[in-house]
């Protein structure tokens, strides 16, 4: 690209500040006393010019520096409830906040990467020429925030000092945007400078809600300036389209990771929990899936909670991989979160008195959340997502309206959480063992599958396939959701695919640190293993067992059968950890059922994914050469035993 393309920064023209002196004329023009007196104690120069450009663009009436303080965060829960983008509910420190009725997700079709010409995104993801997005921005986001008060937030997406922590601007008109962000992300104003110093680099983020009408979605937008590290967003609410610092920001943190600190980090789109394992150690785990498919759940399962969403990983000097949550807090979905599941999330969204913004459930007569699959009374009456509803009701097409939209949320800190770790706020990280690939996958894998050759690993990541969810308008059907982190790929998905290569087979890493890395599938239908219902074959708090089984492989106490696509677990050490893990007996029908192989859906799988993966330019020839040799045993295994292929026949096999 030009040198001009290069310095084309789309808000700097619009606001046309681009100095630091120029930067404080405005905030002495347009602060009050109290909050000039707060941002003249940031000396960044790079800044105090995008506060300033933003608040040249968006011409607030009022402007509040968000110091990170209980007054300040007060003040934002107050703002918030007096405009109505959220209301109190009878529970003490309950709040509901409910999103237009068409925009319960992420707006992909309207969430675009700002290009220059002939520069290169994701395969997967919407792009804009410069010269387009910054007329949309001029036009739309100028005087966007007219009679509204600005929020300026400082925040770290991490542990303030961690090596992989990104310290970030929030400016938004929404106080239950920023109310969100106090809540997930770790204030950072007295200490922002040394964090832009010691990274090198922030992410700015700026939104407005606009006048937040249902005709104005489709000139809704989200719209990513890779360049300039800077993300804009308008006409929308929805916390995945607007809390920028979460996914918008994700985004930037892979093209840090990817372009450059290729193969010593990554970001990653993955829960962080650890597992207590004999003699009392504590094995880390991290692992990935599409938004939707139980992260949260499987983060839960673990006895020392970290994280539910994201990771930042990088290979530290002794060997060893470690990561941490760029967030402190969760934005869970919560359909299907009950007690038989999810016991200790349940605990804090029933009985304690900590905050929770409630979003897109439906508060019933007596003010309660309810949600569909919490396992309790159904409500006959309530206020959702769409309005007024009662038992019974049906959409324009007929199709019954449930008590709470799929992709409903629970915004809590993680430090309400029984099994909350203070390692969670270590600049140091926790040491990862294993790490597992997963999806919502109901007919295919079975629940559990390692290998411990970083390549094959690799490739696990590279082939998740999920059912489409409620987290994204419009999304039906299969997909394939590559490392569950597609959506949030900025470059070439053969770059990503080459960091992580690259990033597992760095000699850095000791070979005893080396991590196991694993398929996870919780998913599996009765229907598919020769049943007649949809239900899962097994339970949610399975995942106990998966991880347990894992945390033992990783340390080198665990069997298992060799298989073309991975290691598999053997019957009896999975008899005795469902025993001991969580009081189940298991049987061996159970476990033939669940680990069998279907050799015909796994290769169907493998040939979707290499036609796929052939259409992309410039892929590491490892991804192809794994999948080849697997098919060529799974084909072996059909010619041997059939299409259907036991774990005796494994052992067999041998």
């Amino acid at each position: 690209m030009t040198e001009k393309q290069e310095r084309f920064d789309i808000l700097a023209r619009i606001g046309g500040i681009t100095s630091k002196s120029e930067a404080i004329s405005l905030f002495k023009a347009r602060l009050d006393a109290i909050h000039f007196d707060r941002i003249s104690q940031i000396q960044n120069s790079d800044v105090l010019i995008k506060i300033a450009n933003a608040i040249r663009m968006s011409n607030p009436d009022a402007i509040f520096i968000n110091t990170g303080s209980a007054d300040d965060k007060q003040f934002i829960r107050e703002l918030s409830l007096q405009k109505g983008e959220e209301s109190a509910l009878p529970k003490k420190n309950h709040t509901i906040h409910f999103d237009l009725k068409d925009e319960q997700g992420r707006i992909i079709d309207r969430t675009f990467y700002v290009v220059n010409e002939g520069e290169t995104v994701s395969s997967l993801a919407n792009k804009m020429l410069r010269d387009k997005a910054y007329e949309e921005i001029k036009t739309i986001m100028t005087g966007i925030m007219k009679g509204k008060t600005m929020i300026v937030g400082f925040y770290s997406r991490g542990p303030v000092g961690a090596f992989a922590a990104n310290p970030a601007l929030e400016i938004t008109s929404s106080a239950y945007v920023a109310h969100s962000a106090e809540i997930l992300y770790r204030n950072a104003f007295v200490v922002f400078d040394r964090e832009v110093n010691r990274a090198g680099h922030f992410f700015a983020n700026i939104h407005s809600e606009g006048l937040n009408r249902p005709e104005d979605l489709p000139n809704a937008r989200v719209l990513m300036d890779r360049r300039y590290q800077t993300t804009y967003s308008f006409n929308c609410t929805y916390a995945g389209n607007t809390l920028l610092l979460k996914k918008g920001n994700h985004r930037f943190a892979v093209d840090k990771a990817v372009y450059q600190n290729k193969g010593n980090e990554l970001s990653e789109h993955m829960f962080i929990t650890g597992i207590d394992g004999p003699g009392d150690r504590v094995t880390w785990i991290a692992g990935a899936a599409p938004s939707g498919c139980g992260k949260t759940t499987t983060a839960m399962a673990g006895n020392h909670f970290v994280g539910d969403d994201l990771a930042q990983m990088w290979i530290a000097k002794d060997g060893s991989i470690r990561a941490i949550n760029p967030e402190c807090g969760i934005f869970g979905i919560v359909e299907d979160v009950n007690w038989e599941g999810d016991p200790k999330l349940m605990e804090v969204l029933r009985n304690k008195d900590y905050e929770v913004i409630w979003s897109n459930v439906l508060i019933d007569e007596k003010g309660i959340p309810q949600w569909t699959g919490n396992g309790e009374t159904p409500p006959r009456k309530g206020i959702n997502f769409q309005g007024p509803w009662e038992a019974g009701m049906k959409d324009k097409n007929g199709k019954p309206i449930p008590i709470s939209h799929p992709n409903a949320r629970c915004t809590i800190s993680s430090s309400t959480l029984d099994n909350y770790s203070s390692k969670a706020e270590d600049p140091e990280g926790v040491e990862i063992r294993v790490i597992t690939y997963s999806g919502r996958d109901s007919d295919t894998m079975p629940p559990i599958w390692a290998t411990r050759n970083p390549d094959h690993g690799v490739v696990i990541g590279a082939c998740i396939v999920s059912a489409a969810t409620a987290t994204e308008v419009g999304a039906t059907g299969v997909k394939r959701a590559p490392w569950a982190n597609a959506a949030f790929i900025p470059g070439a998905l053969g770059d990503y695919m080459e960091a992580q290569f690259l990033f597992f087979n760095n000699s850095g890493i000791a070979p005893e640190k080396k991590p196991v890395m694993a398929g996870l599938n919780y998913f599996l239908t009765e229907e598919a293993r020769g049943g007649t219902s949809k239900k899962l074959l097994g339970e949610k708090r399975d995942v106990k067992v998966w991880l347990a089984w894992l945390e033992r492989l990783a340390r080198k106490e665990a069997a298992s059968i060799s298989t073309p696509i991975g290691q598999i677990p053997k019957y009896q050490d999975l008899k005795n950890l469902f025993k001991s893990i969580i009081d189940k007996e298991y049987t061996e029908d159970l476990y033939v059922k669940q680990f069998s192989l279907y050799v015909d859906n796994i290769i169907a799988r493998i040939d979707l994914q290499m036609e796929a993966y052939a259409k992309e330019d410039n892929l590491p020839e490892k991804l192809f050469q794994v999948l080849r040799k697997q098919r060529e045993g799974l084909s072996a295994l059909k010619e041997k035993y059939g299409s259907v292929v036991t774990p005796v026949n494994l052992m067999k096999a041998l």
